[in-house]
């Protein structure tokens, strides 16, 4: 775990449930969700924490699970994580021989294909097209929709892509996402994340 890991640890203590996400894009994603849900997550005790990628959920289930604080856990990851997840949750005693069920009922939730992806289908492309070209970048998603390794690929492929090609821009976007979601169209996986805690 680095330094930066230990800070966001830190900043869970005290905290009565944490929600277990990859980045700082989830974490903006669910606490703007839940800002427009009506939860306040701080003055219930919530914590959303980003671990700096979904291979150290081990180590944050061994400080916050049953051997560690014991805190109330809940979490998000992507599709190619869940083996991950489903192990370490296996590892630490929360289940055995868990499927994406079982994972569910602990309060783990796997996004398909990544929670950039569930905002894209819930929202749809032309909706998400309005919300780029309103962040003055539709010129810049124009130029990345015509080099050759995006020519011809769907365009919710190319909105996901886009968003993770520059610095701050999944941070910025996951939070512009989730507040333009309607509210009846919430992706499960967040939705459940939620519920949970």
């Amino acid at each position: 775990m680095d330094q930066e890991q230990r800070i966001r640890l830190a900043s869970a203590v005290g905290s009565r449930a944490v929600i277990l996400v990859e980045g700082m894009s989830d974490q903006n994603a669910v606490r703007t969700l839940a800002r427009r849900l009506g939860r306040d997550l701080e003055k219930d005790g919530v914590s959303v924490l980003p671990m700096g990628g979904a291979t150290t959920i081990g180590h944050f289930l061994v400080l916050l699970g049953p051997q560690g604080r014991n805190v109330e856990l809940a979490g998000l990851c992507d599709q190619g994580e869940e083996a991950d997840f489903r192990y370490a949750l296996e590892r630490v005693g929360l289940g055995s021989d868990l499927d994406r069920d079982g994972m569910e009922q602990l309060g783990f939730f796997v996004c398909i294909d990544d929670l950039e992806d569930e905002l894209i289908r819930a929202l749809g492309p032309a909706t998400v097209q309005r919300i780029i070209e309103s962040e003055g970048e539709m010129a810049t998603f124009r130029r990345f929709q015509a080099q050759p390794a995006q020519r011809g690929r769907p365009i919710d492929r190319q909105l996901r892509r886009f968003m993770g090609t520059r610095s701050g821009r999944k941070i910025r976007y996951g939070g512009l996402l989730a507040e333009a979601l309607d509210l009846e169209r919430v992706p499960r996986p967040l939705a459940g994340v939620l519920d949970h805690v």
